[in-house]
């Protein structure tokens, strides 16, 4: 069953892998800005071992309200924060500064996913790139992407789902993983990338989002503003399902009509 979580295969160790490369600081991250380092130690003053506070850290995130804003630029670890909510790059930027603010090593393995992941959402899109959040602990990288969408907005999606007879939309799969536990690997599409069939491929590791914009790979495959103009235009109509998921994941009682 999707439910169940997968054990953690150990794989060899690369030079990609040692944790010590997964701590600096970037423009998005910026480790030394005071109120990120704080509020990374506030969420993580009562925890005691790194899973604790890996943990403490990933409820933060998971619970900032998924948004899909238009922007031309991607934002920092704090203003993310300070506006309290983001789409799934302004989360797992948050994501990785708070957890490196703690000295844990974190990273971004990008995932393209084909566009039908996002049914319901938009059908503008062919593809669609997903941050997985891999966090170092025991001795290993334990990797998620159910930080991207709040618990609200999870529950409406799984719903619509289920009321169409859909597998896949919303960005998930409807017997996909809620949430993290630190334990295990988690994922919204219910299974490991690599036997994931809306995983088109792996696109690397990388510090933030903004080096994955970088890289002579996505360059070459993805004009930087013809990206982000589609990415806006698309934005009102996603932003205006999300509120609507967000809606009815809150109220109680019998869920009013809706479409799928």
């Amino acid at each position: 069953m999707l439910d169940v979580l997968e054990p953690v295969v150990l794989p060899r160790r690369t030079r990609e892998d040692d944790p010590g490369r997964w701590l600096r600081s970037t423009p998005l991250l910026d480790l030394e800005d005071p109120k990120l380092r704080l509020r990374a130690h506030a969420l993580t003053q009562l925890s005691k071992t790194d899973r604790e506070k890996a943990l403490a850290i990933y409820g933060f995130v998971k619970r900032l309200p998924f948004h899909k804003p238009m922007k031309m630029r991607l934002r920092t670890a704090r203003e993310v924060i300070e506006a309290g909510r983001g789409d799934a790059d302004d989360k797992s930027t948050v994501f990785v500064a708070l957890l490196r603010a703690i000295d844990i090593p974190a990273r971004i393995r990008y995932i393209e996913l084909r566009g039908e992941i996002l049914r319901g959402l938009t059908s503008g899109i062919a593809s669609a790139a997903r941050p997985v959040v891999e966090v170092w602990f025991n001795d290993q990288w334990m990797k998620t992407d159910t930080y991207v969408f709040d618990a609200a907005y999870m529950a409406a999606a799984r719903q619509r789902l289920k009321d169409a007879n859909w597998d896949w939309g919303y960005g998930i799969h409807r017997e996909g993983h809620m949430i993290w536990t630190g334990s295990s690997n988690a994922w919204l599409g219910g299974m490991p990338t690599e036997v994931d069939p809306m995983v088109i491929k792996e696109m690397g590791v990388f510090n933030d989002p903004l080096e994955l914009l970088a890289s002579p790979a996505w360059r070459m495959s993805y004009p930087r503003i013809a990206r982000a103009v589609q990415w806006n235009v698309l934005a009102p109509m996603m932003e205006r399902v999300v509120r609507e998921l967000r809606e009815e994941g809150t109220t109680s009682g019998a869920p009013r009509a809706r479409r799928a």
